[in-house]
C-alpha cells in the first residue's frame, strides 16, 4: 500500500529527532519516520557512529593533537583499503 500525500501527518519530537506518523486508518499502523530535529540526535537516531558535528570536531582537534591525527591517519588507511570490499 502505497503512501498518499493528501493524508493528515502527526509530528512528535522525542529526544531532539522530529518524526512524523500517518494520523487516519489504515496507514496509521505504517510507523513513523525522521523529518528533521538536532543534527546530532538525528544521527543517533539513525544509529549512526558519528554525527556531522562529531566529525568536524574531531577533525579540528587532530589538527592540533599529533597522537589524533595519526590514528585519523590510520583510519583513513583502513577505509581506504576496505571501501570497495563488497
Amino acid at each position: 500500500m502505497p503512501y498518499p500525500p493528501d493524508q493528515s501527518l502527526i509530528y512528535e519530537r522525542a529526544d531532539g529527532v522530529v518524526y512524523a506518523r500517518y494520523r487516519d486508518p489504515p496507514y496509521n499502523s505504517r510507523p513513523r519516520w525522521i523529518v528533521g530535529g538536532d543534527p546530532d540526535a538525528v544521527a543517533r537516531a539513525k544509529g549512526q557512529l558519528l554525527s556531522w558535528n562529531d566529525w568536524e570536531k574531531i577533525n579540528k582537534l587532530a589538527k592540533t593533537h599529533p597522537a589524533l591525527k595519526q590514528q585519523m591517519s590510520k583510519l583513513l588507511d583502513i577505509y581506504f583499503l576496505i571501501k570497495d570490499e563488497k
